[in-house]
């Protein structure tokens, strides 16, 4: 079976549950590793959830009304909710690409820029992952790779309610170091104009690019 070498998909799905995402991302990491579609970035917002990555601490137990799921990503607990863009890229890295450290910077240098186009100067910070304005921390990220095709991804707080962040300490941190782009701004961009900055960066950054915009239905299709 020949590879498929046309430019990658981008595929939004708008507010969909975490599980319905875990799921559909299975079926999109099997048709990847099989060469039937090209990379893939699927981009959307969930209701809350938090979920928890392979090094939270043992224990974690219920918080509150929010349901807790445990995930394969790297990292500890995060939450998603509303206002928050979840980026899932699914792309195959080729034996030139095969670092996951370097995909991991390729994930912050994407929040990097966009926080640039919103006027905010955000930066890395030694020994830990995602992507700070100051003090203060306003994309996540934790991934998995299955027979080199990546999933789970980044999650950049727009303006996300920080709120359910204060039930625990997300990625192991003090819960008020998170912060949303609009606090940071001093005014809501709109979620739409910064998902679409994310794909524009994300196609200059990750491999596959750019991300050709897909209906959740021509990708359904494409995996059946």
């Amino acid at each position: 079976m020949s590879a498929v070498r046309s430019p990658g998909w981008h595929v939004a799905w708008g507010l969909r549950s975490h599980g319905e995402l875990s799921a559909f991302q299975q079926r999109v990491i099997a048709a990847r590793a099989q060469s039937r579609i090209p990379n893939v970035l699927l981009t959307g917002e969930h209701p809350a959830v938090i979920t928890l990555g392979r090094r939270t601490p043992a224990g974690f137990g219920e918080r509150g009304a929010i349901p807790v799921v445990e995930v394969e990503r790297g990292g500890e607990a995060t939450y998603h909710g509303p206002g928050q863009i979840v980026a899932y890229p699914i792309v195959h890295l080729t034996e030139a690409r095969r670092d996951l450290h370097r995909f991991q910077r390729d994930l912050e240098e994407i929040g990097i820029r966009v926080c640039a186009d919103a006027g905010v100067t955000a930066r890395r910070v030694q020994g830990k992952t995602g992507v700070w304005i100051g003090d203060h921390k306003v994309m996540s990220l934790g991934i998995a790779v299955r027979r080199w095709v990546t999933w789970h991804g980044l999650a950049l707080n727009v303006t996300t309610d920080l709120s359910p962040f204060r039930l625990f300490n997300p990625c192991g941190l003090e819960p008020d170091v998170m912060t949303t782009l609009a606090a940071e701004v001093g005014h809501d961009l709109g979620i739409d104009h910064i998902r679409d900055r994310l794909v524009h960066h994300a196609g200059e950054q990750l491999p596959g690019g750019p991300f050709e915009p897909r209906t959740w239905e021509d990708l359904e299709a494409a995996i059946a």
